[in-house]
């Protein structure tokens, strides 16, 4: 799968759309760890082609970084069913690529949605 970059909310739109799953990989050009998970989470896309593998450069799309109350580099977003369901800083490995994955497909959505923010960190996004 395609690692798709993300420049403005309009772009989200249709990602939102298509998938039920996404992750977005909030990074910038002069953060070395940013670098180094380049290569980490393009390969991560290949093996979950039914994720949505997105990019943000936090350095051109300040706003939507900000939309995203990123405040660290590289930052990983899941999103399952237009619903902000985890929020992790920091260099991830394959392996817990994955894990992220199988946890975040494994939610309930419907016991989540039902109990709302106080049950967990989760956000509706809607573009």
């Amino acid at each position: 799968m395609i690692v798709q970059e993300l420049s403005t909310e309009s772009d989200l739109v249709p990602v939102l759309e298509k998938a039920e799953t996404l992750l977005i990989d909030f990074w910038s050009p002069i953060c070395p760890p940013c670098k180094a998970f380049a290569p980490v989470f393009e390969a991560a896309a290949a093996r979950h082609p039914s994720v949505a593998f997105c990019k943000v450069n936090t350095r051109e799309e300040e706003e939507l970084s900000s939309a995203f109350d990123v405040e660290h580099i590289p930052t990983l977003v899941a999103i399952r069913e237009r619903v902000i369901v985890a929020s992790q800083p920091g260099y991830l490995t394959g392996d817990q690529i994955d894990e992220l994955l199988r946890q975040v497909q494994g939610l309930d959505m419907g016991a989540l949605q039902e109990n709302g923010p106080e049950s967990g960190e989760t956000e509706e996004v809607s573009p």
